[in-house]
């Protein structure tokens, strides 16, 4: 939000919960399922860029009614209202539908938009990292622990959420990638092992850090212990332990926006750096 007030743009933003006033910014009470402000937040909008979803569900019912659902109600009122431009953030986990029912909703969302007749760009991000993150932060504070419990094995990408803003800004802006699915990250060509990654973090939270590549039998119990003691605040849990567990996570390269629209500014080692000193200003690594 910040960089799209800081380029000129007039924002209009959906809120479940009140929000402090903030110049530029028209709030918009309601959720996914409320039509009447679904309807006030397109109005005479150039774009909408829909970043809406659900990681964690009880069940595959509440992620297609959020995830595909909730996306088909913002195409269809950014349709009525005549705005064409429409920036769908997706999820690499689109391409594994049958890993997990997020994946699963996430694909079936995308369907769901390439049909609908509007000027669609899909952006499937890798995990996103970066101040204000909480799907992170465990792994933060695992590491200032000196011990982090990983997948099995396999490769991942990453993005930092303000390389992931510059990139959904130029979109909304930008005719040329219509119908287009863009897989971007932080420019590492490989990606990063599971290892590595955990490693930088604990660099950026100046620890050594001892790894463990945690057998899924042993994820799997730990994803029930998550969703007994966390309840909807779990972070692990049991839909996403197939996800976790799957052995690459990279972007295809063939995928990644073109140079001309966007490159990644954020170095991923100092922007893990970045982030732990967020955290440790916010108060939120314990």
């Amino acid at each position: 939000m910040r960089l799209a007030l800081d380029q000129g743009h007039q924002i209009r933003a959906l809120a479940r919960k009140p929000q402090e006033a903030r110049a530029g910014v028209t709030w918009i009470a309601g959720d996914l399922e409320n039509a009447a402000a679904l309807d006030a937040l397109v109005a005479g909008a150039d774009a909408v860029i829909h970043v809406a979803g659900m990681v964690n569900g009880a069940n595959r019912a509440a992620f297609e009614a959020c995830n595909v659902g909730g996306t088909l109600a913002v195409a269809n009122v950014a349709k009525a209202a005549g705005v064409r431009r429409f920036i769908h953030v997706s999820s690499l986990a689109a391409r594994e539908p049958h890993l997990s029912d997020y994946g699963w909703s996430k694909e079936r969302a995308e369907q769901a938009l390439a049909a609908s007749g509007l000027d669609w760009t899909m952006v499937r991000p890798p995990a996103i990292y970066g101040p204000g993150d909480t799907e992170m932060l465990d792994l933060f504070r695992m590491a200032r622990r000196g011990l982090m419990l990983l997948p099995p094995g396999g490769r991942l990408s990453v993005i930092e959420v303000s390389d992931l803003a510059r990139l959904l800004l130029a979109l909304a802006a930008d005719r040329t990638s219509i119908a287009e699915i863009y897989e971007p990250d932080d420019g590492n060509p490989d990606g990063w092992t599971h290892q590595g990654f955990a490693r930088a973090i604990g660099w950026a939270v100046d620890r050594q850090v001892a790894t463990f590549a945690t057998p899924k039998p042993l994820l799997k119990l730990a994803a029930r212990l998550d969703k007994l003691f966390r309840r909807s605040r779990a972070k692990l849990t049991p839909d996403r332990v197939d996800y976790f567990c799957h052995p690459d996570w990279t972007v295809d390269a063939s995928k990644r926006p073109p140079a001309a629209l966007w490159e990644p500014h954020v170095n991923t080692r100092g922007g893990l750096k970045a982030t732990a000193a967020w955290y440790r200003r916010a108060g939120w690594m314990g």
